[in-house]
C-alpha cells in the first residue's frame, strides 16, 4: 500500500533538494566546473529556508502563511511560540528574503563565505526538524 506524504514531508523535503543544489553548485565551483551566479545559489538557500519553516509549522497544525518573507515567516513563529533556533540568527536567515524574488533579477552583491556559512546552518536546521519529525 502506498504511503501518502503529509504536507511537512513533502516541504523538508523539498527543502533538502534546495540544500542540496545550492551545495552542488558551491562545490563544483570550487572545482573550477562550472561559473559561479551565486544569486541562484542564494535563492536557493532561501527556499530551503523558507520550506523548513514552513514544515515545521505544518507539523505543528499551524497553516503557514502564504509568503517569501523570511522576517514574516520568522515572527510568525515566534508569535506561535514555535521558532527553532537561536533568536541570535534572526537577522541571518532574514537577510535570505532578498534572494526569493529580486535575486532572481538583479544582482545583488555577496560572498562565498557567506553562502558556506548559510549551508552549514541550513544543515543543522534540517537535521533539527527531521529529527522532530521522525522524516
Amino acid at each position: 500500500m502506498a504511503k501518502f506524504l503529509k504536507t511537512y514531508e513533502i516541504l523538508l523535503k523539498k527543502a533538502q533538494v534546495d540544500f542540496n543544489m545550492a551545495k552542488l553548485a558551491l562545490d563544483n565551483f570550487g572545482k573550477g566546473e562550472m561559473e559561479l551566479d551565486l544569486e541562484v545559489i542564494m535563492f536557493h538557500l532561501q527556499q530551503c529556508a523558507e520550506k523548513i519553516i514552513k514544515s515545521y509549522l505544518d507539523f505543528n497544525n499551524i497553516q503557514f502563511p502564504r509568503s517569501h518573507d523570511l522576517k514574516y515567516l520568522v515572527d510568525f513563529l515566534q508569535e506561535k511560540n514555535l521558532l527553532f533556533f537561536d533568536i541570535k540568527y534572526i537577522d541571518f536567515v532574514t537577510l535570505l528574503t532578498q534572494y526569493a524574488v529580486e535575486g532572481r533579477y538583479a544582482i545583488i552583491h555577496d560572498d562565498i563565505q557567506s553562502a558556506e556559512q548559510y549551508l552549514e546552518f541550513l544543515a543543522e536546521l534540517i537535521k533539527f526538524v527531521k529529527e522532530k519529525t521522525d522524516v
